[in-house]
Formats: C-alpha cells, structure tokens, sequence
C-alpha cells in the first residue's frame, strides 16, 4: 500500500512525498514530491528568529568586531599625548612650588639677619646708655670734686671763709643731682604723712597740729626719676 508524509519546513511551504512499491515489502520505496503552497493560521505565531548580536546596531552592548591596527594605534597616542600633558603640567606645578619654596627660605633668612641686627643695635644702645647715663652723672660731679679740693688747698681759711666754699660746694652738687633728676624730699611741717615717700621714726604730740602729719624732718629723702630713692626720716604728729 502505497504510503505518504507531509513536511512542513519553517517559511510554509508543504512537501508531499509517496511512496510507490509493487509487493508487500518494499525493497527501496521510490519517492514522489510534490510541492504545494502552505498557507498558516491567523492565530499561528511566526517561528523565532533571533538577531546576531553583530548585526544589530542598536543593541549598545553588541559586539561590533575587533578594533583595527590604525584605531589601536590611535587610542594609544591619545593616550601617550593625554600622559604627556599630565606630566607637564605636575612638572610646571613642581617647579612653581620649588620657586616659591626658595623665596619664602630668603625672606626667613631675611626675617633672621633683621632680627638678630635689631637685638645687637637694642642691646648697644642699652649698654651706650647704661654707659653715657653714668658719664654724665660722674661728670656733674667733677665741678663739685674740683671746688672741695680748692677749699682744701686754702691753708689760712677763715671760718666765714669755709663755710662760704661748703655753701657754694653744697649748691653745686644740688644742681648736679637734680641735673640726673635726683629731686629731695623735705615736707613741712603739717604735711600729711606719706607711707611711700615718708618714714616715721616716732610719734610725737603735737598741740594745734592734726594727727598723722609730720612734726619735722630728721633726714631728707630724694627720689629718681619719680622712684623713691631713699624716704625722708620724719617725727609724725600723735592723736589728740
């Protein structure tokens, strides 16, 4: 009995084959086709087709082939130039930071040399004053030296005579003390006592004086420069 099959290949066309035999068994069917036009439902989803991922150039992660030599080339001289320019420009920043590295070191020596040059002229002017300030007073004091041995050279002195020179020497080095701002202390009496400039030796009455001032002055004080240099020995009035 003759046989027959359908084939149904993907694009829809139907191969019809048959096949002939004159027995019962067939030794070698002989195969007749016949091609006949297949037409699918409506409701028959088109076989899948999947897309090569190189040839689809919308797909961003497709493969689109390997690079050539002359783009290999290129990216590799961008990237040697984009190196280059980076180096440069840390050079450049190096040799700005060098050079104002060498420019704060002078201005620190500078700064050094200033300073200690302003210590020694502060320190020399101290000692030329220390100095000149003790010139000067010793000087003053030379014409007081000179008068005090002239009146010592005067064999046959009267007293009145020696008593003028001591007078005359005596206001010489007045003047030669106030010169150096050494000033006395002498208060009068009734002046109210002065624990700073004054020092009690006691504490005597007083009638008709008020309490706590000075009686009179047993030795004179002096100050220099506004310091008190020695406080004036003074008797204070007693309470009443």
């Amino acid at each position: 009995m003759p046989g027959h099959g359908v084939g149904a290949p993907a694009g829809g066309t139907v191969f019809i084959f048959f096949l002939k035999s004159s027995g019962a068994i067939p030794t070698w069917p002989a195969l007749a086709f016949s091609k006949v036009r297949f037409t699918p439902p409506s409701n028959m989803s088109a076989p899948f087709q999947p897309e090569s991922p190189a040839t689809n150039p919308n797909d961003p992660n497709g493969l689109q082939g390997a690079p050539s030599p002359e783009e290999l080339e290129a990216a590799q001289a961008a990237n040697e130039a984009d190196a280059q320019a980076a180096l440069a420009d840390v050079q450049a920043e190096l040799a700005t930071l060098r050079s104002k590295n060498a420019e704060l070191a002078d201005q620190y020596l500078r700064a050094q040399a200033d300073v200690q040059n302003a210590r020694r002229r502060a320190d020399d002017e101290i000692t030329k004053a220390r100095k000149f300030a003790v010139e000067a007073f010793a000087e003053s004091l030379l014409p007081v030296t000179d008068s005090l041995e002239a009146g010592l050279a005067i064999k046959d002195a009267t007293p009145d005579q020696i008593r003028e020179g001591a007078a005359a020497t005596l206001q010489q080095l007045k003047s030669a003390l106030e010169r150096n701002k050494v000033i006395e202390i002498a208060p009068a009496a009734g002046t109210k006592f002065d624990p700073h400039q004054h020092q009690a030796i006691s504490v005597v009455p007083a009638p008709g004086q008020e309490a706590n001032t000075v009686v009179a002055v047993l030795q004179k004080g002096y100050t220099i420069a506004e310091r008190v240099l020695r406080p004036a020995l003074v008797t204070v009035s007693a309470p009443s």
